[in-house]
């Protein structure tokens, strides 16, 4: 299933590594033998429920180009006019992002997209969804890399109000 071998690590998984053990995160980033770059690949490869996947999902918010995280549960769809309410005023917008955008305001590539260790800090959404569960899995800076997390513990690490997104 995984590997913990910490001697060539990517530089993304070494980043959110960084991030993870500052912040005395208990759980260190695992490199998965297969790409994750869905969520369901990384339920399948860990064997866990798709919605104890926590997706980093970036859009882009058009009025200051800004990269607005939407963290939300594997097995759910975010309501884009639901994150366009919480994090845009008046007639602003959400748009799509695009890969050079996600890479170069979170330093991830899309597949590997983590919640927290961004170059820089998104306006970030948690979905509530995700505490149905006690353990879940976030993406850690590339598509082979995940990390174990609780939802609470991500609502510190990401410092993300918790909002219904889906």
């Amino acid at each position: 299933m995984a590997q913990n071998d910490t001697t060539q690590r990517p530089e993304g998984v070494q980043r959110v590594a960084d991030f993870l053990q500052k912040a005395g995160h208990s759980h260190q980033p695992v490199m998965l033998d297969d790409a994750a770059r869905t969520a369901q690949q990384a339920a399948d490869a860990l064997g866990v429920e798709l919605g104890q996947i926590a997706k980093s999902i970036i859009f882009r918010r058009k009025s200051d180009d800004a990269a607005v995280l939407v963290i939300t549960s594997g097995d759910k769809r975010v309501d884009e006019a639901k994150v366009q309410a919480l994090v845009c005023e008046g007639t602003a917008k959400l748009g799509r992002a695009d890969a050079d955008f996600v890479k170069s305001k979170t330093g991830f590539t899309i597949g590997g997209v983590a919640p927290v260790a961004h170059l820089s800090p998104p306006v970030t959404l948690l979905d509530k969804e995700l505490f149905r569960f006690e353990t879940i899995w976030a993406a850690a800076g590339h598509p082979h890399a995940v990390f174990e997390v609780t939802p609470a513990a991500l609502q510190a690490l990401s410092g993300a109000p918790v909002a219904d997104v889906v």
